[in-house]
């Protein structure tokens, strides 16, 4: 491998780390925002199956790259829920008038809901990033040349190791980054509206890249 292709290598290598964190950052911000209402004990837990499941579902996605690429249902699932949740979020902070007393007892209602329901909706929301992340990281990587190098699964194996660099220093980005939101959002809860726009912008890509797709060819 000469000189010029290690460097391109390395230099799309550093997006994808960048982008990784990115998404890596948001999706750990929306696991704290999901896991807020529950009581301190099962907030902890909570969040550890969170981060648990975003560890499988992105480490499985990169062993799942040629699934994930093909079939588009996958993709489209992933876009409408967190499209979903994003716009479900917009409406009730700033469509739905609600008196005192609601929010009151909204937050009463909130803080009954069932712990396993909230950790399934976390694990769903955790699909959905996985999805959308190795989409990118492998929008990204086909643009790299070969390395002749053999391949793994549909990709030559240079551009399998870029992504799977990325994608890991993204999961520990998120290992970190949940912890500290959970106490970020107790100081600045306006953070959660501008979390909910990035979820609501990674839904629309995902719709995107689901469209763009060759069994649907829209866009």
């Amino acid at each position: 491998m000469d000189v010029s292709l290690l460097l391109e290598y390395g230099w799309v290598l550093l997006i994808l780390i960048a982008l990784e964190g990115i998404l890596a950052a948001d999706n750990a911000l929306v696991l704290a925002i999901m896991v807020k209402h529950l009581p301190e004990e099962k907030r902890k837990k909570a969040l550890f199956y969170g981060l648990a499941g975003a560890f499988v579902f992105r480490f499985g996605s990169l062993f799942m790259i040629s699934f994930l690429v093909d079939v588009w249902q996958v993709q489209a699932i992933g876009a409408i829920y967190l499209m979903f949740i994003a716009g479900n979020h917009l409406f009730k902070t700033y469509v739905k008038k609600n008196s005192d007393e609601d929010t009151e007892e909204k937050e009463a209602k909130k803080k009954q809901e069932n712990f396993w329901w909230t950790v399934f909706k976390v694990e769903v929301a955790d699909i959905a990033f996985a999805v959308d992340s190795i989409l990118a990281a492998v929008a990204l990587a086909m643009t790299l040349p070969k390395t002749g190098l053999g391949t793994i699964g549909s990709l030559d194996t240079g551009q399998f190791v870029v992504i799977f660099v990325g994608g890991l220093i993204g999961l520990i980005i998120m290992r970190f980054a949940a912890t500290a939101f959970v106490q970020i959002l107790k100081r600045k809860p306006g953070l959660e509206t501008a979390a909910f726009l990035i979820v609501g912008w990674v839904g629309v890509k995902l719709a995107v890249y689901t469209l763009a797709h060759p069994a649907l060819n829209v866009i």
